[in-house]
Formats: structure tokens, sequence, C-alpha cells
């Protein structure tokens, strides 16, 4: 046999058995995935809904008592009942409560999706107890949208009727942008997630990206109903610009040598909530806010794919690891 042909029967040897395990590790992902869809699928889980919202818009003074009955922890025992009475009246309080009751008079998709959501931290994570959720208004304080307890869930509706709404005016364009009954279960997700996610235990830059990485990566576990856009409350169009200018982003921390560095400026950067990445160059304008995250994500994903660990597992590693086992490189 001629030497090209040994060397091309070699290549097409190695081309199959390439083939063959892409093919075979790509088939065990797909039954996988289908394999968690099935056990979700079968899981029995009702939610306790409550509507406060909708029983204080149509309550009188004399529902006070039963109202503290039912909802003691949304009436401080510091607060007589005068301050309830004045609110049920307020003009304020009532516009509230009828604009949100108009963009939710019904809430069976919301709840079917949080019921699916709370069927996948129940399936990843068998110790929770699904709480009692309660929706409420909460004079637009988007800080604090969501709550998650150990037993409960409230959800501030009044923080989801729409980027446009008009009381939403002075609030910053880029935070009304996530003011949308479309990120709401995403929130709720986002609220686990920080419950399960340990924070960073050092100060360098890669430490807190991966920590975001990390908790972006359980709500890919948690809402695959969701787009990634909604996971990451990006607009489709920032997540397509994320996409197209990975390569250049991470080079530029690469070449800058950031991602061991410890200056608290690269949170409000790249990774707290912004109008956009402060990069210095000329792309600042174009790209999103929080672009750090983005990368963490990617990382974290990165490692999942090339490590055969549980996400439980992957939690608790450092940063550090995750990142050198991730070889994690964008494509150009």
């Amino acid at each position: 046999m001629s030497k090209n042909k040994m060397e091309t029967g070699l290549l097409y040897t190695v081309k199959y058995i390439f083939t063959f395990f892409l093919v075979s590790f790509l088939l065990l992902g797909c039954n996988d995935n289908d394999k968690v869809a099935e056990a979700i699928g079968k899981m029995d889980l009702s939610l306790q809904v409550f509507r406060f919202d909708r029983e204080f818009a149509k309550a009188e003074p004399s529902d006070l008592p039963s109202l503290k009955k039912e909802y003691p922890y949304l009436f401080p025992a510091q607060y007589p009942d005068s301050v309830w009475v004045v609110k049920l009246k307020d003009i304020v309080q009532v516009e509230l409560l009828r604009e949100v009751g108009d963009e939710f008079s019904n809430f069976e998709q919301e709840e079917t999706d949080l019921q699916l959501l709370f069927k996948h931290i129940k399936y990843y994570f068998p110790r929770f107890d699904v709480p009692k959720i309660v929706t409420v208004t909460s004079d637009v304080d988007y800080e604090n949208r969501v709550i998650l307890t150990d037993s409960l869930l409230l959800i501030g509706l009044d923080n989801y009727l729409g980027p446009e709404h008009k009381f939403y005016e002075r609030i910053s364009n880029y935070i009304a942008a996530g003011m949308d009954k479309q990120y709401l279960v995403s929130d709720v997700a986002s609220a686990f997630a920080k419950r399960v996610v340990p924070r960073a235990n050092d100060r360098t830059f890669l430490a807190q990206v991966v920590y975001y990485g990390k908790e972006l990566y359980v709500k890919d576990k948690l809402t695959p109903f969701l787009s990634e856009a909604q996971r990451i409350g990006y607009s489709q169009e920032d997540l397509e610009w994320a996409h197209l200018n990975e390569e250049p982003m991470w080079r530029y921390f690469i070449e800058r040598e950031l991602l061991y560095d410890t200056d608290a400026k690269l949170g409000p950067r790249f990774l707290d909530p912004a109008p956009f990445s402060k990069f210095g160059l000329e792309l600042d304008n174009e790209s999103p806010g929080r672009i750090g995250r983005y990368l963490g994500w990617q990382i974290v994903r990165a490692f999942m794919e090339r490590n055969a660990v549980s996400m439980q597992q992957m939690l608790g590693l450092p940063a550090e690891e995750i990142f050198k086992k991730s070889n994690y490189k964008p494509k150009k």
C-alpha cells in the first residue's frame, strides 16, 4: 500500500471515530434532556396563587380585619388601620390597582409558567419547598419586584406593566425595558438562583463574572421554556449583539489583563445594570449593559460541556477552576 493511501485511510478512520463520538455525545445529551422533560412532565405539583392585589382593590374598610388575618405579613403591626383605610381611597393607589387589574386580568399564562418553573426547581433541588405565591402592588419598587422566602413568594405586578407605561416615565429606559410581563418568571428564577449560587469568595473580576455565569446557567436548567434573551433580561437585539461581538469583547478583557483585577469600578462598568457596558470604545453605545454576566454565562456553559459534573457540584467550584477547565475561547 502506498504512503498516500495509508495516510488517506488513517485520516478517514480518525474522521469516522470523531464523527461517531460527536454523534453519540449529541444523542446522549438529547436522551438526557428527554428524560428530564419526561420526569418533569409526570411531576404532580400544585401552586397556591393568591391575588391580594385584586382583593385589596375591591376591599372596603370593613374588609380590613379579614385581609389582615389572611395576609398578616402585608400589614406591619406598627401601622394603624387608618393608614390602610387612607390607602384604599388614595387616588394614585386606586389607579395603580386598576392598571394592574387591566394588565393582569388573566394570570393563567403566568401561573402555568410558574408551575413549570417550580417543577424544574423541584427536579433539580428536591429539598426545596414550593412557596405560597401572593401577587401585590409595591408602589413600583422595581428593585424589589420579586421577594422569595422559604415559604412565600411576593410578586409586585405593578413592576410588569410594559416599558412604555406612564407610571415608568421617570424611570431610566434601560430599567423600564425589563419591566415587562415577559420577564416576570425569569425574575422569579433569578430570585431562586441567588439562593443556591454561593457568593464569590474573592474580589477578582473573574470571580464576579463566573458568579453571574453560574446564576444564568441555573436559569438555563430551570427555564428552558423561556428564550435566552428572557433569561438574561435582554432584548433579542441586545442578545444578538452580544453573540456577534463575543470574541472582540473577550479579547478586550484578555489584552487589558482584567480577569484577575480587583478594581471595584469593573462591576459598574460591566456587571451592574446600566444603559450600556463601558469599554471606552466606539461600540459602547451599541452594547447592552451587564455584558460581563453574558461572558460568565458562556464560560460556565463551556465548562459544563467539557466536564462530567452535576450542576450542584459545579456551583461549589471556585471560579478559577471553572475558567481553566472550561477552555473557553469564543469563535472569531
